[in-house]
């Protein structure tokens, strides 16, 4: 400890503030999970089980305080990409999230992982997160009660008087104010006052949560099916999980390493990163990532693998809870999904916008990706156009030879159901 400049008592406070800021995600991610088919209660468990076994890798792998849980984005793009629009069963998607795991492995016991992250131009990195934030900041507003669908403009604004939107405006009211005030736990506070709302309301019912079944979650866990493997969409799935799994990853991670002053443990932490992703998919979710919230840990002076396990551990622990996590509302949800979203907004300052040919692709990902309700189409759309516009203005060299291949396995994707 002493090498690291920490203490043990400073290691098991991090993993405490850890584990507050981002319990949030046990029933953000399930409720995600649940419209894609995963009972809720097997969501739960599998995402408390996957993040435990994400703290394990990261404290014996790589010593590393980063906290590793399936990931906000990505569990959009499961459900919502994946499962709903590109038609996989969640038993096929988890496959894909297997097998893009696999790959990620791959990628980061090796020198792969910095030939791609070169390959692919900032602008378009920086568009795929605004793009699922904006993303994920609609989702939270549909399952808030507050955009609804409708016959003649497709979405409008729901009815503010209904109690379920009564709960998400009153929600979003509270988590925000604790949000900027930075006090700890402010999701998990906003969520619990969500769901007490519900409860006078009349939103959810007391005991409404009911018991839990691990029956329920036997035919989840390793409920992964390779039936489409040999169908271009589960490729196209696998790869693109593949690809933002990577981007987004080495990102986090590099900047959590260089937070510490231990940018050595990079790769290991990349490694465990990576093998937590594959066991994903046999656990029964969507893939892990590096949290944001590892930050608050650090803050309070977490510097090994001893502050991940703490997080980890707790988690385990709060199982007992899954009974109540069941009766929380979409309304408490939805505040989660609105802010994070905003946060993810912030990345577009990084984008080159007087560069049309930077700035353009990289607003068709922006628009492409909520107005169609598919990350993965939204991302095609940016790197076909972006080598087009490279192209037009002569300017081929800026193009790396890998990104042209990555392009055109997008434009296959999206000219080949056209064909059929």
């Amino acid at each position: 400890m002493r090498a690291c400049d920490t203490t043990i008592r400073r290691e098991l406070m991090a993993g405490l503030i850890g584990f507050i800021t981002i319990v949030y995600i046990v029933a953000v991610n399930a409720s995600i999970l649940e419209d894609a088919g995963i009972p809720l209660a097997a969501g739960i468990l599998a995402t408390v089980l996957t993040s435990f076994i994400g703290a394990i890798l990261m404290a014996f792998w790589a010593n590393a305080p980063i906290i590793l849980v399936p990931g906000m984005g990505i569990n959009a793009l499961f459900t919502y990409t994946l499962c709903q629009s590109m038609g996989l069963s969640w038993q096929e998607a988890l496959a894909a999230v297997f097998v893009s795991g696999l790959i990620f492995t791959v990628i980061a016991f090796t020198r792969v992982a910095q030939h791609i992250s070169n390959a692919i131009p900032a602008s378009l990195k920086e568009a795929i997160t605004v793009g699922i934030g904006l993303f994920l900041t609609f989702i939270g507003l549909q399952k808030g009660g507050l955009i609804v669908t409708n016959p003649a403009t497709f979405v409008a604004l729901g009815d503010l008087s209904s109690p379920p939107v009564i709960v998400t405006i009153v929600s979003l009211i509270i988590t925000l104010i604790l949000f900027v005030r930075n006090v700890p736990g402010n999701f998990l506070i906003g969520m619990a006052v969500g769901t007490g709302l519900g409860l006078w309301l009349g939103v959810v019912e007391p005991g409404e949560g009911g018991s839990f079944s691990l029956a329920e979650y036997g035919q989840v866990f390793a409920g992964l099916s390779f039936s489409g493997m040999w169908e271009l969409p589960f490729w196209i799935a696998t790869f693109s999980l593949a690809m933002v799994i990577v981007f987004e990853n080495i990102g986090l991670i590099h900047g959590h390493t260089a937070m510490i002053g231990q940018p050595q443990k990079f790769r290991r932490a990349l490694q465990a990163n990576a093998l937590s992703t594959a066991i994903s998919g046999v656990m029964g979710t969507s893939p892990t990532v590096a949290t944001v919230e590892t930050a608050a840990g650090i803050a309070a002076g977490g510097r090994t693998g001893l502050t991940a396990l703490v997080t980890g551990t707790l988690f385990l622990i709060s199982l007992g809870l899954l009974p109540l996590v069941k009766m929380i509302p979409d309304g408490a949800i939805a505040p989660v999904l609105i802010i994070i979203g905003a946060l993810m907004l912030q990345n577009v300052q990084n984008i080159n916008l007087k560069d049309f040919t930077e700035g353009f692709p990289a607003f068709l990902i922006i628009a492409i990706i909520p107005l169609s309700y598919s990350i993965v189409d939204g991302i095609a759309f940016g790197f076909v156009a972006y080598p087009l516009l490279k192209l037009a203005l002569g300017k081929r060299r800026e193009v790396p030879a890998l990104l042209y291949v990555i392009s055109g396995l997008f434009l296959l994707n999206l000219v080949l159901p056209m064909l059929t």
